[in-house]
């Protein structure tokens, strides 16, 4: 199985580094984590520590990734839309969230008007999930996927000075803060109230921090790494700039659903797991005495490995496609050389034939032994005309679809 991009985030150190020659996973990591490596950033993410990496050399590092004119521009389509767009103001009575009805139409188009407003109340503005929309956000975002191999978001927010848009509360997936521009000064706590929260963790939204903040300025190029259920609140001041900055959702799914998941499988696979739990016997001994070899049986190497193509498969599904050609593509000549696609998530899995499947979002390839060949010579680049037997029509087919790139 091939999912991550060669190369990881090696080259993340390296400044003299061209970046065209960058993997996509290369790119997001030297711009989200700058001077670590990919060993430092998976070490980062599994300390569980929140972290403020500073810039002050480069306050224009997310520049190209968005800005308010972008948001500007959004507002003036179709796509400004209510769930798309939100706005929050935590001086508000009750829930900081201002009721669609506020500032949109009741078809859920956003009434600009009425929107400039609120913004101009102290309202933060809030555009959700604008990779789906932005080119240079779906990019950068598909890199962390491709670093992680878990679904990556990116929501924006623009508050006014001296304003802020929620009250103190804690996140349930890892973000990362990226300040675009102006400045906002955050408060963070240490520790957990709701040690790693998910969404089916039941709360009642009113959990107190714990002890006294720390201050975070964040100022333009600045980031913030804030694993789930660390409590923190932002604010910008009163006479300043507004605030612009990027949230990324690191959608990193918990063992517990990773087990729902791979017991789902077991059910279809073994039958032990379908038989009957003996109710009868509830309050007697032996009841449940044979949980601990089902539990085992999890383990076994065979569902690990369902496991990690279960959690590869459904990052190619939900995420969106970016496949590495456009609408014109005219098909690769004999002597060009091809890779994988960066862009497409997808996963080369060996067949006991000898043969192999090519997962990626949206089908599955059924590939013969000297296809799965052809296929694996990819790795580095490799042409038609250098492969043996007749691997064009093959290479053109995947390119086709996406699936290839040009070295």
């Amino acid at each position: 199985m091939t999912p991550r991009a060669k190369g990881g985030a090696n080259a993340t150190q390296n400044s003299e580094h061209d970046a065209m020659t960058m993997t996509l996973a290369e790119e997001a990591a030297a711009l989200a984590f700058p001077g670590l490596d990919e060993d430092a950033i998976i070490a980062l993410r599994e300390a569980r520590d929140w972290c403020h990496l500073r810039s002050h050399t480069s306050p224009d590092r997310f520049a190209h990734l968005v800005s308010i004119a972008d948001i500007d521009a959004l507002l003036r389509t179709d796509a400004a839309r209510a769930g798309r767009i939100a706005v929050a103001d935590s001086a508000r009575e009750g829930s900081a969230a201002v009721p669609e009805e506020d500032w949109s139409f009741d078809d859920g188009r956003v009434d600009l008007p009425r929107l400039f407003d609120r913004f101009d109340q102290g309202g933060t503005l809030i555009v959700s999930e604008l990779h789906e929309l932005h080119p240079p956000l779906a990019r950068f975002c598909r890199g962390l996927e491709k670093l992680f191999l878990h679904g990556v978001q990116c929501n924006i927010y623009l508050t006014p000075p001296g304003a802020q848009g929620f009250r103190a509360h804690f996140d349930t997936h890892d973000v990362l803060v990226m300040q675009v521009s102006g400045q906002k000064d955050w408060r963070v706590w240490n520790g957990q109230p709701v040690p790693d929260p998910t969404r089916r963790v039941r709360w009642d939204n009113q959990v107190e921090p714990m002890g006294e903040p720390i201050a975070v300025p964040m100022r333009p190029g600045d980031i913030l790494y804030l694993p789930r259920g660390v409590m923190h609140d932002a604010a910008t001041q009163p006479g300043g700039e507004p605030s612009l900055h990027a949230t990324i959702g690191l959608l990193e799914p918990s063992w517990a659903e990773a087990l729902r998941r791979i017991i789902d499988t077991a059910e279809e696979q073994d039958p032990a797991f379908r038989a009957a739990v003996p109710t009868w016997r509830i309050g007697q001994d032996g009841f449940g005495a044979g949980l601990a070899d089902l539990v085992a049986r999890l383990a076994a190497p065979g569902l690990v490995e369902t496991l990690a193509l279960t959690l590869i498969g459904r990052l190619a599904e939900d995420r969106l496609q970016m496949p590495a050609r456009g609408l014109i593509a005219p098909p690769p000549a004999p002597d060009q050389r091809l890779r994988l696609a960066d862009s497409m998530h997808s996963a080369v899995v060996p067949l006991p034939d000898g043969g192999g499947a090519l997962r990626y979002g949206g089908g599955k390839i059924i590939m013969t032994e000297a296809e799965f060949g052809w296929l694996m010579s990819l790795e580095d680049g490799a042409a038609a005309a250098d492969l043996p037997g007749d691997a064009l029509a093959f290479l053109q087919r995947l390119f086709a679809l996406g699936l290839l790139e040009a070295v």
